[in-house]
């Protein structure tokens, strides 16, 4: 399929709890299924956009997660969901987008392997458009040096995708605490707060993503599910991401001019 023909639609779900966004996602993900037993016209392809609510969840590996680790992440006031998606523990919340591309692989390439490559390569290029240096060269997800920015937990069935990546905007990062964020040990956790020493919230964080996403997938975005509102925060968060590159590229010459 060329570019032309791939049309992603935008919808942002603004914040809400996983188990709802997960109803949400099946819905979307059960009109690709209806359209290849030929029951509805071609499905749309679609990037949920989330701010979900605390919880914990773990893919599906979870009898690794036992009652009482339940019962220790539930008491801390998250909720707790068990899930079919890959990977092992993490946490989702405020402060984090979360992107769920429920996507026809097969209009882009017939790949897992290709498709977590380019959802990392879109984490990275959003932080590179804050002046940041990330890369996917250690365990699973985006890093920064060795502390984790970005996770990826997805399904994949007949090349159709749910679930997908979190991103740490301005995270509450003591939430990781009572967890091993993906089983990745001795390693930490950040957000683009924290590495900017500004604050950077969600809506910031939206159009750099969608544009890294546009760029990565070759594939042109709808807007047309997105409210007025929606629309005024795109064109800020692009304002403010050009600001920040701004910022952190003469905070890098000023570092790197006291070295001489």
């Amino acid at each position: 399929m060329n570019k032309a023909s791939r049309l992603v639609q935008v919808v942002n779900l603004g914040r809400m709890g996983f188990k709802e966004a997960e109803i949400v996602q099946n819905k979307y993900k059960q009109n690709h299924i209806d359209s290849l037993h030929g029951k509805t016209p071609s499905a749309s392809d679609t990037l949920l956009l989330v701010e979900h609510d605390p919880v914990y969840t773990v893919g599906i590996r979870s009898k690794n997660y036992e009652e009482e680790t339940e019962k220790k992440l539930l008491a801390t006031g998250a909720d707790f969901v068990r899930t079919d998606r890959g990977g092992l523990i993490t946490y989702h919340g405020p402060g984090q987008l979360v992107a769920y591309p429920i996507i026809n692989l097969k209009h882009f390439k017939s790949s897992m392997k290709w498709y977590v490559c380019a959802l990392e390569k879109t984490m990275i290029d959003m932080c590179r458009r804050f002046g940041l240096m990330a890369n996917a060269d250690q365990e699973t997800g985006v890093w920064i040096e060795d502390r984790k920015i970005g996770a990826i937990g997805i399904h994949g069935s007949r090349f159709i995708t749910t679930h997908g990546i979190s991103l740490n905007c301005n995270t509450d990062l003591d939430w990781y605490k009572h967890i091993v964020p993906c089983g990745i040990e001795d390693k930490g956790v950040t957000s683009l707060t924290e590495e900017l020493e500004e604050e950077v919230k969600v809506q910031d964080a939206i159009w750099p993503f969608i544009e890294s996403f546009k760029k990565q997938f070759d594939c042109d975005l709808s807007f047309e599910h997105l409210s007025n509102q929606d629309l005024s925060i795109l064109k800020e968060s692009e304002l403010k991401t050009i600001q920040m590159r701004i910022k952190s590229a003469f905070k890098q010459k000023i570092n790197n001019a006291s070295y001489i």
